[in-house]
């Protein structure tokens, strides 16, 4: 699958912008600050319906607008093309059209187009908070299946349900608190002990890949291990729950499940977000998410668009080498503020200013 073409209505800083992508590398160059991750997040929006920066939708549209438009020509490795349009309203619903049909649901969308996105912030999947690696985790088992979605979908109704009648409870377990706690406790651990193996699952899939990874970005092979190993999955949520009712009363929130899961990841046999130097995390964030795109590729049969946000620059020269040398195969889009290096060997360039192209 290959985005030919993006076209982009008052969004962000775009008042009107149209770019044709190339099925290799595409080189997105300008000086900072004048739309270059603005169109990668056009286009990284269309896989996920969020923003991969975190912005919410009313950011997302130009100053002054009502609404944006992504309008985007998809081709897919059967020889179809899908014509593929959102409308981001600044404030209401955002509505999304296939071949000019609107979907009842936006989230319908999701599997249509994949895109894997590196950026300077995927630090933060090591440095961050917990929450950071479970949403990678669970970003990736979507992009495997899009069944995933629902199921985290669910799990948030359920936890909203169940920390609203911790809070009303005001630390007492009366009679009534205690039969409704019950449904809402078998209803969450059906669910959740389904994700935790889904996640279990992943990461052992992931763990040899992230690893070859890691050694192709830093030239030599380096002791990892990715850890997702919470202690409710060794008995069962039903049984994690019953244990921790109590605490959940005091505290008027829910303590354990999937929502406080770690994914811990491990270099030289010592955590990397406490003693990894900067160096080793920005590879091992990296490795990350190269891991994740080989994994979805193998696992779907097709390669996701590979963007990658002014990643170089964060690099130094021997792994911004070797990443551009171990480029899976699909389509790639490279934005950056510098000439790219040799090896980029880009088959497009787009140049941009102010969010308007200057040549291409």
């Amino acid at each position: 699958m290959i985005v030919q073409h993006l076209e982009l209505i008052d969004f962000r800083n775009y008042v009107s912008g149209s770019f044709d992508l190339t099925a290799g590398t595409t080189a997105i160059i300008g000086d900072n600050g004048q739309g270059k991750t603005n169109l990668a997040e056009a286009l990284a929006y269309l896989s996920t319906l969020t923003s991969f920066r975190g912005a919410p939708n009313d950011a997302l549209v130009r100053v002054g607008a009502d609404r944006a438009i992504i309008r985007a020509t998809v081709r897919h490795d059967d020889g179809r093309e899908t014509l593929i349009e959102a409308e981001l309203s600044a404030v209401g619903r955002n509505r999304v059209q296939v071949n000019r049909q609107p979907l009842s649901r936006a989230r319908d969308l999701l599997g249509s187009v994949r895109v894997s996105v590196f950026s300077p912030d995927d630090l933060t999947l090591v440095k961050g908070s917990p929450s950071e690696r479970r949403r990678f985790m669970d970003d990736t088992l979507v992009a495997l299946a899009t069944k995933y979605d629902a199921v985290r979908l669910e799990i948030q109704r359920i936890l909203r349900q169940r920390n609203s009648l911790l809070k009303q409870a005001g630390g007492r377990l009366t009679d009534e608190v205690e039969v409704t706690l019950d449904v809402w406790d078998a209803k969450f651990a059906e669910v959740a002990d389904q994700f935790g193996y889904a996640r279990a699952t992943l990461i052992a899939r992931l763990t040899p890949m992230v690893v070859e990874a890691y050694e192709q970005l830093a030239g030599t092979a380096t002791p990892l291990d990715l850890r997702y190993e919470p202690q409710w999955r060794h008995q069962g949520l039903a049984a994690a729950l019953a244990e921790s009712r109590s605490l959940d009363i005091r505290r008027g929130v829910s303590t354990v499940g999937p929502h406080r899961d770690e994914l811990e990841l491990w270099i030289n046999g010592l955590p990397s977000r406490t003693h990894a130097s900067q160096g080793e995390q920005r590879t091992l964030a990296l490795s990350l998410r190269l891991a994740a795109h080989r994994l979805v590729t193998d696992r779907t049969g097709s390669a996701p668009v590979l963007v990658l946000d002014d990643v170089l620059s964060e690099l130094d020269d021997t792994r911004a080498t070797a990443l551009l040398g171990h480029f899976p195969a699909g389509q790639v889009v490279i934005t950056t503020a510098l000439e790219l290096p040799l090896p980029a060997r880009p088959d497009h360039i787009i140049r941009v200013r102010a969010g308007q192209i200057l040549d291409t």
